[in-house]
């Protein structure tokens, strides 16, 4: 278990999926574009399977946006979208109505 302060270190922002690409080095990896709030960072997900880029393009996302940068197969990754999968089923964590993308998610 982690203590609510633990929890409170996490910044989850929503996120707007502004350009997708596919990784150059991997055949189930996206390179996404995504902007939060006034800024734009470039987070490699492992989505491909499940999404199109054309379902991606627009989709408001929730990301770890204060994740330590990883390089993933030769492409940093500043980020992590949120996602759930059950059995062969998986779902990016999306607001289900408008928000503004950099908003905080508690």
């Amino acid at each position: 278990m982690i203590t609510i302060e633990e929890f409170k270190k996490l910044n989850i922002r929503i996120a707007r999926i502004k350009e997708i690409t596919d990784h150059p080095n991997a055949d189930r990896l996206y390179v996404v574009r995504v902007v939060i709030g006034d800024e734009e960072r470039e987070v490699v997900a492992g989505i491909k399977k499940w999404y199109s880029k054309e379902e991606l393009l627009g989709k408001l996302v929730a990301v770890v946006e204060n994740l330590e940068p990883a390089v993933i197969r030769g492409v940093e990754s500043k980020g992590m979208i949120l996602a759930t999968q059950d059995g062969e089923t998986l779902a990016v964590l999306s607001p289900d109505r408008p928000v503004a993308p950099g908003s905080l998610v508690k």
